[in-house]
């Protein structure tokens, strides 16, 4: 039971490595802060985005970037702990032998590495895409806090993740030996050549280009009625 004293924050992410990787050091209670319990929640990225968008019940919750919209009236932007593609992202495959028909898949996480050995070829890189059209970093997916939780515990809170995060960084061995458990039974190499794709110095802070990013590509669905919301981003921490 929790005292009275001690503020319990739910945080939810998905169960994928990069996403285990960057909580590895609040889930194990390497990172702690006086007066904050922090609860974790495991669950796909497409329920916890229908989650937060239908009774915000998270206090953090992981979020694919296109949800923003939908939510930020209860939720802001952490500036920390994002998903952000340098140039690479998910990708569209098909078969070797390619007819217009068979452009159907849209791989995302380690699918990115593997597609080879499923008798697929890349059709088209978006995060390069992408880094062409605006010479920007691909935002895929970051998390987002509850408004109500007050500026205090949101700033407190960020910086207990992004903590986490830059524990994951100089302890790389410790957490990407937890983070397997979570690598839909990946090599280790291509796990941590995974990993490193998309946790990184980026995940400490987005930066200004990935701030711009973020205002971009939510901007540009909103103009090209994508996304009917048009979306107000801020951002803590």
């Amino acid at each position: 039971m929790t005292s009275p004293s001690v503020r319990e924050i739910q945080i939810a992410h998905s169960p994928d490595s990069d996403d285990a990787f960057m909580f590895y050091g609040l889930a194990t209670k390497k990172i702690t802060v006086p007066g904050y319990k922090f609860v974790h929640n495991l669950t796909d990225i497409e329920t916890l985005n229908q989650r937060a968008i239908k009774d915000a019940f998270y206090d953090v919750t992981a979020i694919s970037f296109h949800a923003y919209p939908y939510l930020q009236d209860n939720y802001t932007l952490m500036a920390c702990g994002a998903s952000m593609g340098e140039g690479y992202g998910p990708m569209l495959v098909a078969p070797r032998k390619v007819k217009p028909a068979d452009i159907a898949k849209l791989l995302i996480h380690e699918g990115q590495l593997t597609y080879g050995n499923d008798g697929l070829q890349k059709i088209l890189d978006l995060g390069a895409w992408w880094r062409t059209e605006t010479g920007l970093p691909l935002p895929l997916g970051g998390n987002v806090i509850r408004r109500a939780l007050g500026r205090k515990t949101m700033l407190a809170t960020t910086q207990a993740v992004r903590d986490s995060i830059q524990h994951a960084l100089e302890h790389r061995d410790e957490a990407l030996e937890y983070a397997m458990q979570f690598a839909r039974d990946l090599d280790p190499n291509l796990a941590n050549r995974y990993v490193g794709m998309y946790v990184n110095e980026r995940s400490i802070d987005l930066g200004q280009d990935g701030r711009e990013a973020v205002r971009r590509i939510l901007a540009m669905g909103h103009e090209r009625g994508i996304i009917p919301i048009e979306a107000k981003v801020d951002f803590i921490g």
